[in-house]
């Protein structure tokens, strides 16, 4: 067989080369322990007598031990065994059939037929043959690592030393050690700043001419033999030189200018050094201030250095100029020393160009909220500095919306800004406190700041220190955040406090009554929390927008109460797991409205905002029909599977007709399904998703999702069509994305009429994918035009009970509130999220891999796998 040979002959010589590393790698690791100290030169520092004892030791019983060692185990392998090898990693071993006669039946035709038919079907296997790949492994020949350390030892030699030095040996043993070292020779060394990183340079192998080395770069020269007989000369130091300097055995001196230096005498060698100056570093504010609500700047910069940046800092000074100076601000103030930031520096990779974020919270420094400088210094690590000129700013801090804490704030700020201002401080407080039933504050706020004003009163008769003054303005943030927050931060804890308790009886276990107890103070807390969240997003301008405001918090709650009748029933039997989960997305839920809380209307959409939702809407209803769309073929090909298999409500989802979470969890009985398995579920128990049987593509289950798949092209398509006119190229990208993803939802639609589900489910995954980044691209093109914000949040809830920010994709990630994965926030949070992604992985790969399933469903949850 012809087409055995090659695969053959290479598992051949594999083998040979298996075998000669196994029998003679202790040779090898001699030898490169015996070159490795020639190569530095050790060789030439010991006597004749010492260097022939050392040789002897090395390479006469060392070396002559691997050798025989080496030889005694080396069995070269036979093509009979390389024909054993290649066949043995081929199902069958079909050569070795082929050599195989027949033990019986050799005289019955039929029973001959037979084995030829095995005959050929092994000979057609055996063109699949490929070569072995031989083993190189010496872990267990060699468990100490020797060959490592005698590879290392050698690396370093190379490094640090000159293989041409191995060359002096035979002179060594000649006898000729000590006349080499009385003649006149030389050995030099350049070593460049360690902050360069650039490795010491060997002079005796570098040629005579131009050389350009580091600035500060250390030369060490020595001189061997009669003193007097090699000189030095050089121009690059700086220094005065004579000529009991330039004849010493050993200099070493820094290059600080471009000069010569040069050996002169027997041999002697000159170079034209040139000094590389290390360049300064730059830094450069690359980008505006930002700040969030809490008052945490984020201040982008780039800095750069030829070797890299050491350290930098931000020194943030009051600009007194651009200071509008009135109220409290009309005398001059109390010396404000400059904030000085450390910049942040990479950790890990270059720091010659590199781009940082600094971040911080200055919230409760005097210069919050006033004009400053900003002035950024970097220094390099040759102690080069370079400082930025002072951008003026205004310092972010925490925004306050209620007008009492803000006006607590304004007093603070003035009494930060010179002690003088106390008397002033303490008369707008008393006018603030003088009709408390006016302000609809708490009694606890209203006792504090009642202190605040007696401490004031003290001071401003007998004068105010800096111990005071710190007590103060400290006690007046803690008044001010208190009085921002309200009620409603009393009532978060409660809640906070009603969920661990729950969470804690969750990982114990509990009794029924426990369970109960603990789910009605869940209830009283989140009614407390929800009702006072509601009056804090009420609109004080008199407008009617508090009564949808209402009516979108009563939706939140009924969804709540959905949720946690069903943790509730979960507990009681005894399902932890799948409790604790739904605990975590009514964390989440919680966590999203107190978020959105307090930032205020944003005033009427701008065009492209109402694209930018539209396009959200019409992403997570293809998302929810793909996922019914698998549901149904999954049903097809194992009836009464998603039946058996209940899945956990999904956070925001409510029926498509208008079904609240309650209304669902009463039709358990009819279809056997959870509540809030699916996000379409009045139209999915019209079509009879809970029926066993029946064919998706013929019963009508096709047709509905069909028509599900036009309602949603159609309604792409007038979005198409109302998109504002924006220029640009990302403008220009997003109409083509929308207008691919229309064709492929058409595709889909033409798919599920055809009840070809899993060419539907492609033609979807194009489809959304195409919508992202459609919306990706308009989000761009709307800030490149300045056609409104459309990162900004909406209200939490909208028609149809399902809010905003709890919207998420097929892998469980909130889509935001421009409808785009991947947001920055955790999947699970915290450890939960690689043991999440693990098991997902691994249950598809079980699906994958169950010969039971059809084919169709095996083929697509395979290209799952090749897309995570």
């Amino acid at each position: 067989m012809r087409h055995l040979r090659r695969p053959v002959t290479l598992t051949w010589l594999g083998m040979i080369a298996e075998q000669a590393m196994r029998a003679f790698w202790p040779l090898w690791t001699v030898l490169l322990l015996a070159v490795a100290p020639l190569a530095m030169g050790w060789h030439e520092l010991l006597s004749t007598e010492v260097f022939w004892a050392a040789a002897a030791a090395v390479a006469g019983l060392a070396g002559f031990a691997a050798l025989i060692w080496g030889v005694r185990r080396l069995h070269l392998p036979t093509r009979s065994q390389a024909i054993a090898r290649v066949d043995a990693v081929m199902p069958g071993r079909p050569i070795a059939a082929i050599a195989d006669t027949q033990a019986i039946g050799a005289h019955d035709p039929q029973s001959q037929q037979v084995w030829d038919a095995h005959i050929a079907r092994m000979a057609a296997r055996t063109k699949e043959a490929r070569a072995v790949e031989p083993d190189l492994t010496l872990t267990d020949r060699d468990p100490f690592g020797l060959r490592f350390i005698a590879l290392l030892c050698f690396v370093v030699a190379l490094l640090f030393g000159s293989i041409l030095r191995v060359a002096t040996v035979a002179d060594v043993a000649q006898g000729g050690g000590p006349n080499l070292v009385a003649g006149p020779v030389w050995e030099g060394w350049l070593d460049p700043p360690a902050y360069t990183g650039k490795p010491v340079i060997y002079l005796n192998d570098i040629p005579a001419g131009e050389l350009s080395v580091p600035e500060g770069s250390v030369v060490t020269l020595r001189l061997y033999g009669e003193v007097g007989a090699l000189t030095v000369s050089e121009t690059v130091s700086g220094r005065a030189t004579d000529a009991a300097n330039t004849t010493e055995p050993q200099q070493e001196f820094e290059v600080t200018q471009t000069g010569q230096l040069s050996v002169l005498g027997d041999n002697g060698i000159t170079w034209d050094i040139t000094a590389v100056a290390d360049t300064p570093p730059e830094v450069e504010l690359t980008g505006p201030i930002e700040s969030d609500a809490m008052g945490e700047l984020s201040q982008p910069f780039m800095a750069l250095d030829d070797y890299g940046v050491a350290s930098g800092t931000a020194t943030i000074a009051l600009d007194l100029p651009a200071v509008d100076r009135i109220y409290g601000l009309q005398i001059d103030p109390d010396p404000i020393a400059p904030v000085v930031l450390d910049l942040p520096m990479p950790f890990t990779g270059d720091r010659t160009d590199f781009e940082e974020f600094l971040i911080e919270n200055l919230s409760e420094h005097s210069l919050a909220n006033l004009p400053v400088t900003m002035q950024l210094e970097v220094v390099d690590d040759a102690g080069l500095v370079t400082t930025a000129p002072a951008e003026p700013m205004i310092l972010p801090g925490r925004r306050f919306f209620r007008p009492f804490a803000k006006a607590v704030i304004e007093q603070r700020r003035d009494l930060m800004w010179s002690k003088e201002n106390v008397v002033r401080v303490d008369q707008v407080l008393r006018a603030l406190s003088n009709r408390p039933e006016d302000l609809s504050i708490e009694e606890a706020p209203y006792l504090r700041l009642r202190t605040i004003i007696r401490q004031l009163d003290r001071m401003a008769e007998f004068g105010m220190n800096d111990e005071g003054q710190a007590e103060i303005v400290e006690a007046l943030w803690e008044l001010a955040v208190q009085l921002e927050d309200g009620r409603l931060a009393d009532a978060r804890k409660r809640l906070e406090r009603a969920q661990e308790r729950l969470a804690e009886a969750m990982r114990n276990g509990a009794s029924d009554e426990e369970i109960a107890e603990l789910m009605q103070e869940l209830r009283e807390a989140t009614d407390d929390y929800m009702r006072m969240l509601a009056e804090e997003m009420e609109p004080s301008d008199g407008t009617d927008q508090a009564d949808n405001s209402e009516n979108t918090m009563q939706l939140s709650m009924d969804e709540l109460q959905a949720l946690m009748d069903r943790i509730e029933e979960l507990m009681q039997e005894g399902r932890m797991a799948e409790a604790q989960e739904l605990m975590e997305r009514l964390n989440e839920m919680m966590e999203n409205m107190r978020v959105t809380q307090g930032e205020g209307g944003d005033g009427p959409q701008m065009p492209g905002q109402q694209s930018m939702q539209d396009l959200a809407e019409t992403l997570r209803d293809q998302e929810d029909l793909s996922d019914d769309a698998f549901r149904d073929l999954q049903e097809q090909f194992n009836p009464g599977q998603q039946g058996q298999q209940g899945q956990q409500p999904q956070q925001g989802q409510s029926g498509q007709d208008g079904e609240q979470p309650g209304q669902q969890s009463g039709q358990q009985g009819q279809d056997g399904q959870e509540p809030g398995e699916n996000g379409q579920g009045g139209q999915e128990n019209s079509t009879g998703q809970g029926s066993q049987g029946d064919d998706a593509g013929e019963n009508g289950q096709g047709g509905s999702l069909a028509e599900r798949q036009q309602a949603l092209r159609n309604e792409l398509q007038r979005q198409r069509q109302g998109l504002p006119n924006l220029n640009g190229e990302a403008g220009d990208i997003a109409r083509r994305s929308l207008e691919r993803a229309e064709g492929a939802m058409e595709g889909a639609e033409e798919a599920l009429r055809d009840g070809d589900l899993a060419e539907a489910i492609d033609r979807q995954a194009e489809a959304m994918d195409a919508l992202r980044n459609g919306m990706r691209e308009l989000e761009q093109a709307l800030a490149e035009n300045g056609s409104g914000e459309p990162g900004q949040g909406t209200q939490q809830g909208e028609a149809g009970g399902r809010p905003v920010p709890g919207a998420r994709d097929p892998l469980g990630r909130n889509v935001g509130n421009s409808g785009l994965s991947g947001t920055d926030q955790e999947l699970l949070g915290g450890e939960d999220i690689n043991r999440r992604a693990e098991e997902l992985l691994d249950e598809i790969r079980r699906r994958s891999g169950d010969q039971e399933r059809p084919e169709i469903e095996r083929d697509y949850l395979r290209r799952l796998l090749d897309q995570f």
